[in-house]
């Protein structure tokens, strides 16, 4: 019994050494300069590889938003006709509220865009377009979205998009 007992004591220090052993000697963020922290973040709350108006900097670093700033900030900007319910940068995930538009008062329409990629390419960005009409009963019931909707609003997506990165791309020379 106290074998058995010594053994899992053994094991355990040997799991808890193995695990320790990806820690640094370095000196600790806790005593390092708050201006030297500051240098090294660059003025950004995530670091110098984010750039939320566009792609991240060559050589920047790995880490930062998953989707391209491009597109996130032209999604942003062509449905903002509708109240935001979520929008998840890190994810690339926007999701509006149910909303009724004023010509069309018995109708109302959801919207979730994807942000697929890092690059700015067509293929980067999905539409989802939900609807629903009022019965005569006063209860919202899901209906057919037209054909070709959500293309339209990706593509609206994707011209915004491409503008954003020519005016940006202009404010540097």
């Amino acid at each position: 019994m106290i074998r058995r007992i010594f053994a899992v004591l053994f094991l355990t220090g040997l799991v808890f050494v193995s695990g320790c052993s990806g820690l640094s000697s370095g000196p600790s963020v806790l005593n390092e300069d708050p201006a030297e922290r500051t240098r090294k973040q660059d003025g950004s709350v995530f670091g110098k590889s984010v750039v939320l108006g566009g792609e991240s900097q060559p050589g920047a670093g790995t880490s930062g938003l998953a989707v391209n700033g491009y597109l996130w900030r032209a999604s942003l900007d062509t449905i903002s006709f509708l109240p935001l319910a979520q929008a998840d940068a890190f994810g690339g995930v926007i999701v509006t509220e149910w909303s009724s538009l004023p010509s069309a008062p018995n109708e109302r329409y959801k919207l979730t865009v994807y942000i697929l990629n890092r690059e700015l390419r067509a293929d980067g960005v999905r539409v989802s377009v939900f609807r629903q009409e009022r019965n005569t009963a006063g209860e919202w019931v899901d209906a057919a979205v037209s054909d070709g909707v959500p293309a339209r609003i990706e593509n609206a997506i994707l011209l915004r998009a491409r503008q954003l990165r020519i005016d940006s791309q202009a404010s540097l020379k």
